[in-house]
């Protein structure tokens, strides 16, 4: 890798930033002054010092969000805020993304990240990646809903879930549940509900694969996993 490129990748400034400092001379790799901004490193060998602190080398970011309403699940729009607004600068320069996607008015845990495979392994359809709800439905939940879907709905357009484990918190006017699903079809949690007749008023993600929200993360909050919750979400594949 070259070494304007490690440095970059290590948020230590713009490239043009960078390669002035490389020609003031205070990078050193290995002990030694470097003034080439070309000259080739190994990151995982090589030491690598700006004003004599060492730079550790950092491929890949995984960032746990709790999504707050009002945020699209996007690195862009030209219209409304998106999650990336709420990412501290300290993790910009990895170019992180969503891993899936949250509406607009769901929150809860979103992954940012910038390790494609990762992303793919967990949306891929053939995982069948498990990913935890908790919602506020507008009717009451019952024993039959349960069973429905245990065995899968027919939402709008024909198309059938795959079973859903459903658990019911409270029942009434306003019921409280929590859904586990492993597909991600479009509003799929709100289109399950309606087609048994009842409406999601809140819903917000808890879990994806082993991986538990943080509840001492405020809505928008962001923090690094931990290696420890890095292999629960990578849990299974």
């Amino acid at each position: 890798m070259r070494l304007d490129k490690f440095l970059s990748s290590a948020g230590t400034g713009s490239r043009t930033e960078i390669k002035k400092l490389i020609k003031g001379g205070v990078v050193t790799v290995n002990s030694s002054v470097c003034l080439r901004a070309e000259t080739k490193i190994d990151p995982e060998n090589d030491t690598v010092c700006l004003f004599g602190e060492v730079i550790k080398y950092q491929k890949f970011i995984y960032l746990m969000m709790n999504k707050p309403k009002g945020y699209v699940s996007a690195t862009f729009d030209r219209r409304l805020p998106t999650v990336l607004d709420l990412v501290p600068e300290e993790y910009l320069h990895f170019e992180p993304f969503p891993a899936g996607r949250l509406d607009i008015d769901t929150e809860g845990l979103l992954l940012l990240t910038n390790d494609g495979q990762l992303a793919h392994n967990l949306l891929s359809p053939k995982k069948h990646i498990p990913k935890t709800y908790f919602a506020k439905v507008n009717g009451c939940v019952t024993e039959t809903d349960i069973l429905e879907f245990r065995h899968g709905v027919t939402i709008d357009g024909g198309i059938k879930t795959k079973p859903a484990i459903l658990e019911i918190i409270s029942a009434g006017e306003i019921s409280e549940i929590s859904l586990t699903i492993t597909e991600g079809k479009f509003h799929q949690v709100k289109r399950m509900f309606e087609a048994v007749g009842k409406k999601v008023v809140y819903l917000k993600r808890t879990k994806m694969n082993a991986l538990r929200l943080d509840e001492a993360l405020s809505p928008g909050e962001v923090r690094e996993l931990t290696a420890e919750e890095l292999e629960l979400l990578r849990k299974g594949f």
